[in-house]
């Protein structure tokens, strides 16, 4: 009785957007092609998806052909690793926003050898202010948190802290800090899951490029 008293319940609709998606253009990171990704999204009704491989528009093409396919809004971004540890994910919510994470991405790689970019928080003071920046916290004190997100508060108009769990033992100290830095700097918290496959079935070709 208590479990078709379940199974009787309607599951509620809850409105959603994966921000932080890796695909396998980010090479030896992501197992899933960006149209795959996007099909998923929009099968699981997810309400729009961010494609943002590391440093590169690479995968858009692609997601953008899938994403008017589907009927899902598909937002643009880049992922970012900096010099000074700190992990961001730009999202451009309007054209001169694009022009200016492009324009970044383009710096960057111009700067760097082949296949490779660097990038500091000095690169964050000028040209990016119409983007939305999500911050990824790592996994360390609590000072060292506030230090950082009042250094990207600075510099970054728009920044909203992404909060990442994946069922790990870190996951509630995680949560701790997230809500401790989001309450001392008056920054919103965006539930993020740094994407690398779209299904399950993929995982092991993930793993093995991981390995490598």
């Amino acid at each position: 009785m208590a479990v078709e008293s379940i199974a009787a319940c309607p599951i509620p609709h809850v409105e959603f957007a994966e921000l932080h998606c890796i695909t396998n253009y980010s090479f030896l990171r992501g197992a899933s092609h960006p149209e795959e990704m996007v099909k998923q999204a929009a099968e699981l009704g997810y309400q729009a998806i961010a494609i943002t491989d590391e440093c590169s528009y690479a995968g858009l093409v692609k997601a953008h052909m899938a994403a008017k396919e589907c009927g899902i809004k598909l937002i643009v971004g880049a992922e970012f690793h900096l010099e000074e540890d700190l992990h961001l994910i730009l999202l451009a919510p309007c054209r001169t926003a694009y022009g200016q994470l492009s324009a970044l991405i383009t710096k960057l790689r111009r700067r760097s050898p082949k296949g490779e970019y660097t990038i500091t928080l000095n690169d964050l003071n000028w040209g990016i202010d119409e983007c939305l920046a999500l911050w990824v916290p790592a996994v360390t004190d609590i000072q060292t948190l506030l230090t950082q997100g009042r250094q990207l508060k600075s510099l970054l108009p728009e920044l909203w802290i992404a909060l990442e769990l994946f069922h790990e033992a870190q996951d509630l100290d995680k949560t701790a800090h997230a809500l401790t830095v989001s309450m001392r700097l008056e920054l919103p918290i965006v539930a993020a899951n740094n994407v690398h496959t779209h299904v399950a079935l993929r995982q092991p070709l993930q793993d093995v490029m991981t390995a490598i």
